[in-house]
């Protein structure tokens, strides 16, 4: 963009201007000491049978999984993991700082219906995500409460989400006098002058009173971001440049990543106190075709990840306060397809980890040698075939809702997991 561009641009846009490009993410920074809660969302269904619940095959039934031909089940302190990929060294690593539930029925095999289940607690349209309830109760003047960077981002208007693709242009948002090539477009002393005017024709255009009731209040909420815009400016200037950002990586001809910069970018807007949830995405798990091969590859580039998460937090003095919930569409059958890839399957698991929490170093659900959940009991999570429940997504739900303080919130109550059971999984 030439400087005369520019120019009209900020002309065109009139008192609005910047704001209206933010799409409203500018608000004060508000000092936020609580939890921070970010989810993984392992898009497609990953096979979790050669992850953290895993399985031998039978003789006389059909393969369940081609490792254990050769290796054995084995175990991290109280975890059970599947020899594959990478688990050795995450599972030993982390087995202190991680709750498995496994036998989570998602009652579909339907893509859809896994992603709207397992990640807002229902199976049908109405409920926001967690990260999004979360945030609306727990931080919602900040800038960026909630971030998404792909997945299910349902808010039910409960929250603002804000959706990341490309850093670059957030920044150009965030400092729009900024060239990627030119320096500044404007001297300083012009710059502050269209500040000056794009300050005073917003404060004109919030105090008219001939305009009805919404657009009064969003004129007057869009005053309030110009004054008190320096929180998400303190975000601009702690991201990093372009050559210090993790790179996106090619697993194969086919799969790409960019979860670690994705975690780079959401601890960055932790530490700077502009968001207190995110969503991480990582998609490829519906291996339809090839799936050791390409379960591997995605599983060992997510507990790399995951260890870049939590060495990074550490560093950044944010290990303490989050919680990452690690979920996905749904299981894969247990057997293999004439593709050597395995199909959907209802049966999935959820990871919670933290560090220093009483209730990890755990296994909660059960299933039997062909991926077929068991009930279970609400207290143990162990099998209960008298009084024992099926866990569902809900029971999650409720569960971590529970934990983080938000269960009893007004906004929680607009979204009530009715006649559902409560697991002591967090006890």
């Amino acid at each position: 963009m030439r400087r005369r561009q520019f120019i009209q641009l900020l002309a065109k846009a009139g008192g609005l201007g910047a704001a209206a490009c933010l799409h409203h993410p500018l608000l004060a920074q508000s000092p936020f000491a609580g939890k921070l809660l970010m989810t993984l969302q392992l898009d497609g269904g990953i096979d979790v049978t050669s992850l953290c619940d895993p399985k031998m095959n039978v003789p006389g039934e059909r393969e369940i999984n081609w490792w254990a031909r050769t290796d054995e089940t084995r175990q991290a302190g109280n975890v059970p993991y599947a020899p594959f990929a990478a688990n050795q060294q995450f599972f030993e690593k982390y087995h202190r700082d991680l709750l498995v539930i496994n036998g989570v029925d998602a009652q579909t095999n339907s893509h859809s219906v896994g992603v709207l289940h397992n990640w807002s607690g229902r199976n049908s349209e109405g409920f926001p995500s967690i990260t999004a309830l979360y945030a609306a109760q727990s931080a919602a003047d900040l800038p960026m409460a909630y971030l998404n960077f792909g997945g299910f981002a349902s808010t039910q208007n409960v929250i603002r989400s804000t959706r990341f693709e490309r850093v670059d242009q957030l920044q150009s948002i965030i400092f729009p006098n900024q060239g990627e090539w030119e320096g500044s477009y404007l001297a300083e002393s012009e710059w502050e002058r269209v500040q000056r005017y794009q300050l005073a024709n917003t404060q004109n255009l919030a105090d008219e009173s001939d305009v009805i009731a919404g657009n009064r209040a969003n004129r007057r909420y869009y005053l309030e971001a110009f004054q008190r815009a320096e929180g998400i400016k303190e975000f601009g200037n702690m991201l990093p440049a372009s050559d210090q950002l993790q790179e996106e990586r090619e697993l194969s001809d086919n799969l790409w990543s960019s979860l670690h910069q994705q975690i780079q970018v959401g601890l960055t807007a932790f530490r700077a106190g502009v968001s207190v949830s995110a969503d991480l995405y990582q998609d490829g798990f519906d291996t339809h075709e090839d799936n050791d091969r390409d379960q591997a590859l995605l599983m060992a580039n997510t507990t790399d990840a995951l260890d870049y998460l939590w060495t990074e937090a550490e560093a950044q003095g944010l290990a303490d306060r989050i919680v990452l919930l690690i979920g996905t569409d749904f299981g894969r059958t247990p057997h293999y397809n004439s593709g050597q890839g395995k199909d959907h399957w209802p049966i999935g698991s959820f990871m919670v980890m933290e560090r220093n929490a009483s209730y990890t170093n755990r296994v909660m659900g059960e299933t039997d040698e062909g991926h077929n959940a068991y009930p279970v009991n609400l207290a143990t999570g162990r099998r209960d075939s008298i009084n024992g429940v099926i866990i569902k997504p809900a029971h999650v739900h409720l569960a971590l809702r529970h934990y983080l303080g938000i269960s009893e919130t007004e906004t929680s109550r607009r979204f009530p997991f009715n006649n559902t059971d409560s697991f002591a999984f967090f006890s």
